[in-house]
């Protein structure tokens, strides 16, 4: 682990790049401690990739410092060629090379080393990654799982300062994608590997990070622990990215927000006749007895195994609201019911933010 006077592992600060007249980096600062995995998250075309490209050295910033271990390798008059960074990458597609051996493809990126140091590295690498039956194999004879497996040893062979991993598990199916990230953050944290996971799921990067970072149109918008952000998104590009959820608009009188739903305390800051919208996740709305809470009526509902999915409409609510349930309750579709609202479960924002949520 790094000491309190330690510079972080990875540091970006005000990070540029342009491509023409469109920006797709800017202002973007981020710093990784060493052991620290942070996901970055984002729509595609958000600036993720790109970020990559430039930490790994095989594009260069048009503003801003990359600094690895202190140590400055892109800014103003300063670029350090790729294989010189040693930043490890797993590639979306494993990029394996199809002519080398299993062990051959971990050990391509261990040519500086005495021949001895490098068998003996590739050897430590497979048996911790579990791969020794896969040695002598070629790479059209593994499964989807198993060149993940390999792909991964192949990165950390070369013990990088930084592992940046692009979409690493989008290949496989569900099932198996939850267990390899699993597996390969076990990995990682038993090494100490200092990496950065791209992804576009939100579960995932919320389950799978020390850190998130979101990102949107070349910016991160906001970076905490999952908790942080997922509990207190600062924007409702955040937290519709984060969770589904549904908005409905409200009003600011005498303090309280007033809506189709109820009224709410007006959060700090709100003025007389200030438009605001609150966004609802599906476990803010729970099903109330007769003659209390809000009448709704069943749009759709869906069994997805522990729980029930209930879409529903309430009037004077533009968007349909989604609904948990867990307990089976009755009801059919086209048929009238009672929600409440947890008021503590509920998240306003400006009404402005609906002007900039793509």
């Amino acid at each position: 682990m790094a000491g309190p006077d330690d510079p972080p592992a990875l540091a970006l600060e005000n990070i540029g790049r342009r491509f023409g007249d469109t920006a797709a980096l800017s202002g973007v600062s981020l710093a990784l401690d060493a052991g620290e995995v942070v996901c970055l998250v984002g729509r595609s075309g958000c600036g993720k990739s790109s970020l990559l490209r430039l930490i790994a050295g095989v594009d260069q910033p048009d503003e801003g410092r990359i600094l690895l271990n202190g140590a400055e390798v892109a800014g103003p008059g300063r670029f350090v060629e790729p294989e010189e960074r040693n930043v490890g990458f797993m590639f979306q597609d494993y990029a394996l090379f199809p002519h080398l051996t299993v062990e051959a493809n971990i050990g391509f990126g261990l040519k500086a080393l005495p021949r001895a140091d490098a068998r003996a590295r590739v050897a430590e690498v497979i048996e911790r990654v579990g791969i020794g039956a896969l040695a002598g194999r070629f790479p059209h004879t593994l499964s989807g799982g198993e060149q993940q497996r390999v792909a991964l040893a192949r990165a950390l062979a070369p013990r990088p300062v930084v592992l940046l991993m692009d979409e690493p598990f989008s290949n496989l199916d569900r099932g198996l994608r939850e267990a390899l990230r699993v597996e390969t953050l076990a990995h990682l944290r038993a090494l100490g590997t200092t990496a950065i996971m791209v992804t576009h799921d939100p579960e995932e990067a919320l389950s799978a990070g020390d850190r998130v970072a979101l990102m949107r149109k070349g910016r991160i918008v906001q970076a905490g622990t999952g908790y942080d952000i997922y509990d207190r998104p600062v924007s409702l590009y955040a937290a519709e990215f984060l969770s589904p959820g549904s908005r409905v608009e409200g009003l600011c009188r005498q303090g309280r927000i007033e809506t189709p739903l109820g009224t709410y305390p007006a959060p700090a800051g709100s003025r007389e006749g200030d438009r605001v919208v609150l966004f609802i996740r599906p476990q803010a709305l729970s099903f109330a007895p007769q003659g209390e809470g809000v009448e709704a009526r069943i749009v759709n509902r869906a069994f997805m195994g522990e729980r029930e999915q209930f879409t529903l409409a309430v009037n004077g609510v533009a968007e349909t609201l989604k609904l948990y349930a867990s307990d089976r309750p009755h009801g059919a579709i086209g048929d009238w019911v009672h929600i409440i609202v947890n008021p503590g479960a509920t998240l306003i924002f400006p009404h402005a933010d609906t002007k900039c949520d793509s």
